[in-house]
């Protein structure tokens, strides 16, 4: 992995972040099937292989993100050599004693070198500093390198809501309980 400094965004970063390539690609998903019989509900997720790759646009307008990030309690971004290659958005106050990522972001020539982890284990310890006593992450159905990630950082499943995204996504959630 590169060496990868991670620091409180500043306001020269923002132009850069907003710039990033936010979509990504995946030839799977976490499908979602739905029993509902009478005094019974029972959802289950797989994964599944799509019959193509598929690029999927990221659920919020960059355009808008620093409109969104000014309600962020915090914005760290990874730095290598002094310049911004990924960020993660944390809000606090959404449940009691939780830290909220709402956003991770990874520039596309940076992908899959360790970064995107490295900013949520400093996320993690930022949120243990503020007496949080877990952290959730918030990814779209389709968006299977972050659920591998979560999953391999030892982030359980934990919840759905559906159509949460401004763009009518699905969103899955995963904890993981701090210590």
């Amino acid at each position: 992995m590169p060496e990868i400094k991670i620091r409180p965004a500043s306001e020269e970063d923002i132009p850069l972040l907003v710039a990033f390539e936010h979509s990504y690609k995946s030839n799977y998903c976490w499908q979602m099937e739905m029993m509902n019989q009478e005094r019974e509900i029972a959802v289950n997720f797989r994964e599944i292989r799509l019959p193509r790759q598929v690029t999927t646009e990221y659920p919020r307008n960059p355009e808008l993100l620093l409109q969104e990030w000014t309600k962020r309690t915090v914005l760290l971004v990874g730095d290598i050599g002094g310049k911004p290659v990924a960020y993660i958005s944390v809000m606090e106050g959404i449940s009691p004693t939780s830290a909220w990522v709402t956003d991770l972001v990874v520039s596309l020539p940076y992908r899959r070198k360790g970064i995107g982890a490295a900013l949520l284990l400093a996320t993690q310890d930022w949120a243990k500093m503020r007496h949080n006593r877990r952290i959730v992450l918030e990814v779209q159905s389709k968006n299977m390198p972050a659920i591998h990630l979560a999953l391999k950082l030892g982030y359980e499943f934990c919840g759905y809501n559906d159509l949460y995204f401004a763009n009518q996504d699905m969103a899955l959630f995963f904890a993981h309980f701090l210590r």
